[in-house]
């Protein structure tokens, strides 16, 4: 099983506003850059898809050493809290609906297919990999080129 580390990261002009998302993929000497803007989005949302675009990169089953500066990603899943709101018909603890379903929903067969341990950094700390990550999602909303974030209500 390859082993990969990657860097992720959303960002948002505005929230909601113009977003996109930063990866940087590290394997056996090798890297790779993913990013892409969104018209309208949310700071959490292109979070979660920085997450989708890096997994879904992997062309093999892989071990992966997730880092994001999102505390919302890093507790879902290492608090179990997105199980549970699964399990829960998507509500949270309070009952309310989970947000980001769709998103979740995406995530959740790659979870299957790759082992990831998730590892939260703080963000704007000096961690070029990160910092890299950061540039990639704010120049994915900044060129203009931005798609539908499909599956966003607001």
């Amino acid at each position: 099983m390859s082993e990969v580390v990657a860097y992720t990261d959303g960002a948002c002009s505005g929230n909601p506003g113009p977003g996109g998302y930063g990866v940087v993929l590290l394997w056996n000497g090798h890297r790779r850059e993913l990013s892409r803007g969104f018209r309208r989005t949310t700071n959490n949302r292109m979070e979660i898809r920085a997450v989708i675009a890096a997994l879904e990169s992997l062309k093999r089953p892989s071990r992966v050493t997730l880092w994001s500066d999102s505390q919302y990603v890093v507790h879902a899943i290492e608090k179990g809290w997105l199980r549970s709101w699964q399990r829960n018909g998507w509500r949270k603890a309070d009952k309310r609906p989970a947000a980001n379903v769709d998103l979740w929903r995406a995530l959740l067969p790659l979870l299957e297919t790759h082992q990831v341990r998730f590892r939260w950094t703080r963000g704007h700390s000096g961690d070029p990999e990160n910092e890299r990550a950061d540039e990639l999602a704010v120049a994915a909303f900044a060129d203009g080129e931005l798609a539908e974030d499909e599956g966003f209500a607001g």
